[in-house]
């Protein structure tokens, strides 16, 4: 975030440069507000840069098993041009290299659930998705397991056809 705003600085400094270059090149003939309106402009544009940028830079280090279910567009008031083209604000992710199977209960899979928001910190959860029920439940401290290993108490809830998140956790795993 402090290296946005040091470019964003940097991005506004180019901007009255071209201006006054320009400006130098045209004799002076320019009006003088020009120059604070183009730094302004270059910050402003930066910044938009930025933001649509964001999730195709933070998606671009994962590693090939690491699979993108769910993204959020984001629409504002005050950023008028996301009514037309939305903004990916936050999404998920699970890692498929790192899913645990037990082979005594082979329908029930933990994930870790990846949680990338813009300006928030990564948040990870333990999931456990059972594919035969169609079914998951968020891995806390109140479930318990049978001698099988098995989850045995959970919140489950049920997941919808298509939902992409069971798609990727509950496709055919390679030994």
């Amino acid at each position: 975030m402090f290296l946005e705003l040091i470019a964003a600085i940097f991005a506004g400094a180019a901007g009255a440069g071209v201006v006054l270059l320009a400006n130098r090149l045209m004799g002076g003939r320019l009006p003088r507000w020009l120059m604070p309106v183009a730094a302004g402009a270059a910050i402003l544009l930066f910044a938009i840069r930025m933001e649509y940028s964001w999730f195709n830079r933070t998606i671009a280090d994962f590693p090939e098993s690491v699979v993108v279910t769910e993204t959020h567009q984001a629409r504002g008031f005050w950023r008028p041009w996301t009514y037309i083209f939305p903004l990916t604000d936050r999404f998920v992710a699970v890692d498929t290299a790192a899913l645990r199977l037990n082979p005594d209960v082979p329908d029930q899979r933990m994930a870790d659930f990846l949680f990338f928001g813009r300006w928030q910190p990564a948040r990870t959860m333990p999931m456990v998705v059972d594919c035969a029920a169609r079914r998951g439940a968020p891995l806390g401290e109140s479930v318990t397991f049978e001698s099988s290993g098995a989850v045995a108490e959970a919140q489950w809830a049920p997941i919808p056809e298509g939902d992409t998140t069971f798609e990727a956790i509950c496709k055919e795993v390679r030994p």
